[in-house]
């Protein structure tokens, strides 16, 4: 039924864990790239882009270590030219799945008990491998097997995946070091800040290369045993930082990488009592099924699974008259169309007061209609094409719905062609229906749906832009006027976990704006923060006496 390569050996000897006493090297966000024409770096993508397009790569299931293949044969395809296969790899049988779970098991307690300094070289070498040797390649699989623009893929692919592993080691250090502040005479106190008992299932979207590499090198740095399931469309990239994790180290077995289909993935992670947590970013339905599946099955868990999911958004921008209005037209266009509005954090909903109306919209619709769209590897293009059939197909159906609707009016886009690549041109609709259902409901493509407000009208649109959409990821607020900002920006304090003041609500930067949301959007733990960190362990308090106890009884007793 499929094949087997042999791989590494697992580690043999293992020294008790220990809070660290090392202090790691400084940290700080990792610079973006320079693709000015004539750069080495272009050039070295360049080459890499056209010995890919030449050739199909083989991404192998890989568990402890060892290399599999069945015949249930998948490939990845180049959106912007779907006719060239990028990638060849095969699903996993919930049998295979099964044992990777059981190679979780299986090294779980030797990676659990390796020293943190030891887990975390690990990591930090292979944030120092994407900057150097692997930069290059990285970026590569990223402009091709997800139709990235160079610049999308280098603030993902490279600087986003380096941030979080570095930054992944600094908060896990912090937690480390969060330990009991007093002790009773001849007592110490202390806190083992252990793995999770059992498993850990992480499973990763398309948009961000960074997201996969963070979903299961997070719980892995604090001692987990993980099984990975990458998305179809983003398997490319997804194994190649896989590979680069284990030429910096990762021993085998820890890490099981598992392509499959979700529903039989889910069913057998869902079935086994070891389950202890899952590690997601995807869509909604998707975790509701999967927490639902938890919940049915809670009675035969070990321990109580942690769950942690990033889902939708339907994003807003809300403009005050007294905005900079140059500031809101460069930053919606920025969040609703880079990346073709494929972010979790992409602008799709935008509410202007009619008094500026007319001046953003002028300068909104003729920039946008200037947007190159074109194939990723071209450095002239904005953007590029969605990641694949089913996502146009979605998006061409919202786009003929507003062209149906009395309400809406298409200012600008409105085409799309998928006779080479998945192209959808970005697309702007006004409605007069503020409950217009492309107000509210998730896209997720290069559409951005604008309702315009009387400006005596600011409080009830305030309450609408809270209450419009289920979700509750991001959302930007742009007005120069401090009082109204600061009671804006508590009547909305729960419609986003990541809110931004006279800025796109997109670009989060790790260390810097934690990430996540809450409502509909997800669990809200934040990547990478401490907080993040301390969901994947299970801290011990440790109480130690010094003294020997020399009777069992009161004072009060001996009188």
């Amino acid at each position: 039924m499929f094949r087997v390569t042999s791989g590494k050996s697992l580690l043999t000897s293992v020294r008790a864990l220990s809070n660290p006493a090392v202090t790691i090297p400084a940290v700080d966000n990792e610079p973006l790239s320079n693709f000015m024409p004539g750069s080495a770096l272009l050039s070295q993508v360049q080459k890499e882009i056209a010995s890919m397009k030449a050739t199909t790569s083989k991404v192998p299931i890989v568990i402890n270590g060892k290399e599999f293949a069945t015949e249930e044969i998948r490939h990845q395809y180049v959106p912007h030219q779907h006719d060239l296969k990028l990638a060849e790899f095969s699903y996993a049988p919930k049998e295979l799945i099964h044992d990777a779970i059981n190679s979780c098991l299986e090294n779980r307690a030797k990676w659990e008990l390796t020293p943190f300094d030891h887990r975390a070289a690990v990591f930090l070498k292979a944030a120092d491998l994407i900057a150097g040797k692997y930069r290059a390649k990285l970026l590569a699989t990223s402009v091709l097997g997800q139709s990235k623009t160079l610049q999308q893929a280098d603030i993902d692919a490279v600087a986003e995946t380096i941030d979080f592993y570095r930054f992944a080691v600094q908060f896990a250090q912090d937690l480390y070091r969060m330990q009991p502040s007093h002790n009773s005479p001849g007592v110490w106190n202390r806190v083992e800040w252990r793995g999770l008992e059992g498993f850990i299932a992480a499973i990763s979207p398309f948009n961000f290369t960074a997201i996969g590499g963070q979903l299961w090198g997070t719980p892995a740095l604090m001692g987990n045993s993980v099984i990975f399931k990458p998305c179809d469309t983003a398997i490319y990239s997804a194994y190649l930082l896989y590979q680069i994790l284990q030429e910096a180290g990762l021993p085998d077995g820890v890490v099981n990488f598992v392509p499959a289909d979700g529903p039989t993935f889910g069913d057998a992670i869902i079935s086994r009592p070891e389950l202890a947590g899952i590690s997601f970013t995807g869509s909604s339905p998707t975790f509701r099924k999967l927490w639902s599946g938890v919940g049915a099955n809670l009675e035969a868990y070990r321990t109580y699974p942690r769950l942690v999911g990033e889902t939708g958004g339907k994003n807003y921008h809300l403009v005050h008259p007294s905005a900079d209005l140059e500031t809101v037209v460069h930053a919606s266009i920025l969040s609703a169309f880079e990346y073709s509005g494929q972010k979790c954090s992409a602008c799709s909903r935008m509410y202007v007061p009619k008094s500026v109306w007319a001046e953003i919209k002028d300068d909104l619709v003729s920039a946008t209609s200037n947007l190159k769209v074109g194939p990723a590897e071209d450095v002239k293009s904005f953007t590029s094409a969605v990641i694949d059939g089913n996502s146009f197909n979605k998006i061409k159906s919202y786009i003929e719905y507003a062209k149906s609707d009395s309400s809406c009016t298409i200012l600008t886009g409105g085409t799309y062609d998928d006779s080479v690549g998945y192209f959808v041109h970005p697309t702007i609709v006004l409605t007069t229906d503020k409950n217009c259902k492309l107000l509210h409901e998730e896209i997720f493509g290069p559409v951005l749906t604008v309702y315009v407000f009387e400006d005596n009208a600011w409080d009830s649109t305030v309450e609408l832009v809270d209450k419009t959409s289920p979700y509750g990821l991001t959302g930007a607020i742009f007005c120069k006027d401090r009082a109204i900002l600061e009671d804006t920006h508590n009547k909305l304090r729960h419609s986003a976990g990541n809110i931004y003041f006279n800025d796109k609500s997109t670009g989060s930067v790790v260390g810097q704006q934690p990430f996540g949301g809450s409502r509909a959007s997800g669990t809200n733990d934040k990547a990478v923060s401490l907080n993040l960190i301390s969901k994947w362990t299970s801290p011990q308090a440790i109480k130690e006496t010094l003294v020997p106890l020399t009777k069992h009884t009161y004072p009060y007793m001996e009188q």
